[in-house]
């Protein structure tokens, strides 16, 4: 009898070791790692890492690390919390079909480091749940679909949920599952994965502050699904395979070509082609029109009360009440709304959990500057996407001095694409990394974690990694 697909990936992700992972895998595992840990520790006192870390607390004390706190708790614990304060910022890496990592991350933090996983097994387990993301998105609905006729098609179920069989493989893979019950897992994650509820958050404003996802959620599922499947469970095996009553429905999904997920599979690394890291702590969406903006007002000295508008051309994906709102009643709604993050990069304040200091997001500055900011839809939109998945042409004019400042961009700086500049270089990551953990750990402690990720092939045991990104000062809840 032919293999199942979650059988097949069960066998994939058996058959996964460090020593089979090409270079290039590699170092954008470790590049995901230390990013991520820099947006944990820029989160710790954040309002959605602040509850993660509560909430995580409550599942009661453990040997797994919460960043930036000092504090362990349970498995679950943890991954809940380090998924919350991961994306709490939105600064964390993105990969189709969007926020991957934290809801990949965590599970694979918590169980290497109470598992005395070594740094390449971590490794394994970092790239195993980024390809089978990458694959299911590339299987399924995506917010840039587009029709036959070339349009844009925004689905009307919409989310990451599909990141629960990486998370679970993951899981798996680092404790040494054996195939069946690697399959068994990921049947049961099939079947237990949160719903997808991005589209209802994007029609909403102000919206909800657990965002797209709530990647705490997540983790705890894929966690779930992982040991009821070594505890014995029986998961549905053809849930994959059943396109009119299995996994494609339960999601919603339009679109269902499982043949993405399996093509080259074990031959062909597909995630780093399309892996991006986030300059500006906001919504993905607008970092063309930020590094456009941000040329502008370098280039040429100007100060936030000489602007008198902002035009701005971008995604044609967003016209949405998410991205279009003015209404910002919480810190959380800055990191989505353009107008008020093209008034916040207007101020030239550097990149960081400073972009969502009450002072600044509620400030009268800001908050003027936003009402002379215009969005459209960039014109060569589509025609871009269509020539390549990571093109975000976009057009901005500032109005000043009497005077219109124009800048363009066509790719996001963060991104690989074939343009070499747009790609975040690893001194910009580290950088960045330092920015995040400033005020959380000490010159010499971000040191060491530098070091120990870049060099995580030599890390006997994963915990002594994690054991580094604590608070240089005791952590206290509010």
């Amino acid at each position: 009898m032919a293999k199942t697909i979650v059988e097949q990936l069960a066998g994939f992700t058996a058959a996964v070791t460090y020593d089979r992972l090409p270079a290039e895998v590699v170092v954008e595992c470790k590049r995901i790692l230390l990013d991520s840990l820099g947006c944990a520790l820029g989160a710790v006192d954040q309002h959605k890492g602040r509850i993660g870390i509560e909430f995580g607390r409550m599942m009661g004390p453990g040997d797994a690390t919460i960043i930036g706190t000092g504090e362990r708790a349970t498995v679950f614990g943890a991954a809940f919390a380090n998924g919350e304060l991961i994306n709490a910022l939105d600064f964390d890496a993105v990969l189709p079909p969007g926020h991957v990592t934290p809801f990949v991350l965590p599970p694979i933090l918590a169980i290497a480091e109470t598992g005395a996983n070594s740094g390449p097994e971590v490794l394994a387990a970092i790239a195993l749940a980024h390809e089978l993301s990458f694959r299911f998105y590339k299987s399924m609905d995506y917010l840039r679909d587009r029709s036959p006729e070339g349009t844009l098609s925004f689905p009307p179920v919409l989310g990451y949920s599909n990141t629960v069989f990486g998370a679970t493989a993951a899981v798996g893979k680092l404790g040494g599952f054996a195939p069946e019950v690697l399959a068994h897992a990921l049947a049961i994650a099939a079947s237990t994965s949160p719903v997808n509820s991005q589209r209802s958050w994007t029609e909403h404003a102000p919206s909800a502050t657990i965002k797209y996802s709530l990647a705490g959620a997540l983790t705890q599922a894929a966690l779930t699904a992982a040991y009821l499947g070594k505890l014995g469970h029986r998961g549905d095996l053809p849930v994959l395979d059943d396109a009119e009553f299995g996994y494609r429905r339960f999601i919603g999904s339009r679109r269902w070509e499982p043949g993405q997920l399996l093509e080259g599979l074990g031959e062909s690394w597909l995630f780093p082609a399309e892996q991006s890291f986030k300059p500006y702590p906001h919504c993905r969406i607008l970092h063309a029109p930020l590094h456009a903006l941000t040329e502008i007002v370098e280039q040429h000295d100007l100060r936030p009360g000489e602007i008198d508008a902002i035009r701005c051309w971008g995604e044609a994906a967003v016209m949405y009440p998410l991205w279009l709102s003015n209404v910002i009643e919480h810190t959380h709604d800055a990191q989505f709304s353009i107008a008020h993050g093209l008034a916040v990069g207007a101020h030239r304040v550097t990149p960081s959990k400073a972009w969502h200091d009450p002072q600044l997001v509620f400030g009268r500055s800001v908050l003027d500057l936003m009402d002379k900011v215009t969005f459209a839809a960039h014109p060569d939109y589509l025609q871009a996407l269509a020539a390549h998945p990571s093109a975000r042409p976009a057009r901005v004019e500032v109005d000043a001095r009497g005077t219109t400042f124009v800048a363009e961009r066509h790719f996001p700086k963060g991104s690989p694409t074939p343009d070499p500049t747009t790609r975040a270089t690893d001194d910009e990551l580290i950088a960045k990394f330092r920015i995040n953990a400033t005020g959380v750990l000490s010159e010499a402690r971000m040191d060491d974690v530098v070091a120990a990720v870049f060099e995580l092939e030599s890390v006997a045991d994963f915990a002594t990694v994690m054991r580094d990104v604590v608070a240089v000062a005791p952590w206290s809840a509010v």
